[in-house]
């Protein structure tokens, strides 16, 4: 499954917003595979941050998101961006609102709870950012290691 070191296989995660599940999904693959997959992000209309509790909720796993950037779906259609060989899109309304991109690329929906949307104190919201960065890492686990 894993790409030759010569050419990286793109693999782009696309959410809505680009803030969190994306994000921790990009990290977290790159932390997997190194420069055997480039691991790229996008949202579908992008929030312009990445949100400060995916940043803290991965830190704790010893990955560093905090220089990722908020990007759009667009930058990765031709003819200015380099579409990527797969997509997995992290939430349904991201699913339908992809674009199609011109020759064969893979596309997977793995749905995952939006935790931006946790209610409660700040524990209660980083417990909830926890769940969804350890579910997007045992998809990934077991996609690409296993």
């Amino acid at each position: 499954m894993m790409a030759s070191p010569k050419e990286p296989r793109r693999v782009l995660f696309l959410c809505t917003g680009n803030s969190c599940r994306s994000q921790m999904a990009e990290g977290i693959l790159r932390e997997f595979c190194g420069d055997q997959i480039e691991s790229l992000s996008a949202g579908a209309k992008p929030s312009g941050y990445v949100h400060p509790l995916a940043i803290e909720a991965m830190q704790e796993i010893g990955i560093d998101i905090s220089r990722q950037a908020s990007k759009s779906i667009e930058q990765f259609l031709p003819p200015a961006g380099e579409p990527p060989d797969l997509i997995i899109s992290v939430c349904s309304s991201a699913e339908k609102e992809c674009p199609v991109f011109p020759g064969h690329v893979e596309r997977l929906h793995w749905p995952f709870d939006d935790p931006a949307h946790a209610e409660g104190t700040d524990e209660e919201k980083l417990s909830c950012f926890r769940r969804v960065r350890d579910e997007i890492q045992t998809a990934l686990r077991s996609y690409f290691l296993e």
